[in-house]
């Protein structure tokens, strides 16, 4: 049974996978939960907007229209790889679709094709809508699908699912065609490769950024570790308000490293056992430590 991701985990899963975000107002609070349930959610469901330009199909995602009020996905993702966060919680995306789908991504394994619509999706899936007329012919930009990518991976990362939880909405319910343009297959394979990978490469549009030590495991963390990397750890979180150091930091794991990384734990918004001051993926990651040989 997997818990919502907090505002705060969504968008440091988002940016430790190197995506692209805009924060847009009210997008923490903005959401549907007063028509029903919200979670446990199992997996992801990308969709094709209809629209064209990032404002007006931000716009429309946000606030809807007479037949379906918004917002309509947690995020939009635009053609130039931007990843806009517009609701957090319960959103009109997914809709009625087959519980036999529903089970599959709960297993990890394959979808069946849809041929009922007795599920609720909407209280169980994140959904991305990408910009995209859905005709067949607009294209889909290289920086969108590796955004897509890269935001399909970040959400399984945080809640250790495999690529098997990204669905297309075609494959959520046959009344649906979207997304058109690829093959959600071929996503699939590109999210599966990502989660194999510890630290996130460079997007094709970007300089080379940063390499960033991968996460060592939370058994690292014992009072025997002696490394460079709690050092580079340690120097990290001071930079990012998080110190809890009287001298320091240093090579062997402390008091002090794990109540200062309990401050960077409880910054992204974990709370009770997840900021218990030992890293884990994803704080870890969103941490940026740099790569000490």
């Amino acid at each position: 049974m997997a818990a919502p991701l907090s505002p705060d985990r969504l968008l440091a899963a988002l940016r430790a996978e190197g995506v692209r975000v805009v924060e847009h107002p009210g997008w923490r609070t903005r959401n549907r939960n007063h028509k029903g349930a919200w979670g446990p959610v199992h997996g992801v469901i990308v969709h094709h907007t209809v629209s064209s330009g990032s404002a007006a199909s931000v716009a429309l995602c946000r606030d809807g229209y007479a037949a379906l009020p918004g917002p309509l996905c947690q995020a939009v993702i635009d053609k130039e790889g931007t990843v806009h966060l517009i609701a957090n919680g319960r959103a009109n995306h997914a809709g009625a679709g087959d519980g036999d789908v529903l089970r599959a991504v709960r297993a990890q394994t394959a979808p069946p094709s849809p041929n009922e619509q007795d599920t609720d999706g909407n209280a169980h899936f994140y959904g991305f809508e990408c910009v995209n007329l859905g005709d067949g012919k607009d294209p889909w930009p290289a920086a969108q699908m590796d955004a897509i990518e890269r935001a399909s991976a970040a959400i399984c990362r945080a809640h250790g699912w495999s690529a098997a939880s990204v669905i297309g909405h075609k494959e959520w319910t046959s009344s649906k065609s979207d997304p058109r343009g690829f093959e959600m297959r071929t996503m699939r394979a590109r999210v599966a490769a990502r989660l194999k990978t510890t630290t996130a490469p460079a997007r094709p549009d970007r300089p080379a950024t940063p390499r960033y030590q991968p996460f060592p495991g939370s058994a690292f963390f014992t009072a025997k570790t002696s490394s460079p990397v709690i050092t580079a750890m340690g120097r990290r979180l001071v930079a990012e308000g998080c110190s809890e150091y009287a001298v320091g930091p240093g090579p062997r794991w402390s008091e002090a490293d794990r109540r200062s990384y309990a401050r960077w734990q409880r910054k992204l918004g974990f709370s009770g056992a997840d900021a218990d001051g030992v890293p884990g993926r994803t704080s870890w990651n969103a941490l940026k430590v740099p790569y000490t040989p």
